[in-house]
């Protein structure tokens, strides 16, 4: 499968602290306390952290199908090209009711160009860090794999943004940072080590400036 980055809900204004409280309770040293019976249960505490937060795709202001006139024609464009002619166009619409198109939303470092083929457009694909594995080092690789709320995300991209900075000095290629499509280079050279490093680093930033921890999928 491989490691995924995701970008977690932002919590509402007002719900900062309850938010903390139970991502520790879910993913981090207090995770043991969930065995407590005095403690909610792990659908209860995600149903919770769930319901004081704000999806990724409100940040994005992604339009939706059946809310906005844009998102709307881009499902009836979709059915157009259907290949399953099974269904009928008023169910095809009904199911994509609600819909967040992610075509629409312009280019971001939040919708990456390091993606796996079954991911959604604002999912980086953390795995091609592991080609990064000499450059980052062991401790910086290994916290690629731990989810983190917005300010440990905010830090851990300032330490990835050093690191390519650092190496793409070095080998003379400090260009990349601000190109977004990967450069035309073998997977093995710095320029394309270089060029992963950033993204990997402006998408972390982009997602945690905004108020959105890093959810580790893998």
């Amino acid at each position: 499968m491989g490691l995924d980055w995701k970008p977690l809900k932002k919590p509402y204004s007002g719900y900062e602290e309850e938010y903390r409280q139970i991502f520790k309770l879910l993913t981090g040293v207090e995770k043991q306390r969930l065995k407590s019976k005095k403690i909610r249960s792990h659908d209860e505490l995600l149903e919770r952290f769930l319901s004081i937060s704000s999806t990724a795709y409100e940040t994005l202001k992604a339009p939706q199908v059946g809310k906005d006139e844009e998102a709307t024609t881009w499902a009836e464009s979709q059915f157009k090209n259907l290949q399953d002619k099974s269904i009928t166009f008023d169910d095809f619409m009904q199911q994509m009711h609600g819909f967040y198109v992610l075509d629409l939303v312009p280019e971001c470092d939040g919708l990456p160009m390091y993606i796996a083929m079954h991911d959604e457009a604002h999912f980086f694909r953390a795995q091609f860090l592991c080609d990064c594995e000499t450059i980052l080092g062991s401790e910086l690789l290994e916290m690629a794999y731990e989810s983190k709320l917005a300010d440990e995300t905010q830090d851990y991209a300032n330490r990835l943004m050093d690191v390519a900075d650092r190496f793409a000095e070095e080998n003379k290629c400090s260009a990349l940072k601000n190109q977004r499509k990967p450069p035309e280079n073998d997977e093995d050279t710095p320029e394309s080590k270089a060029h992963i490093l950033f993204s990997a680093a402006k998408w972390l930033k982009f997602w945690s400036s905004r108020g959105h921890g890093m959810e580790a999928d893998f």
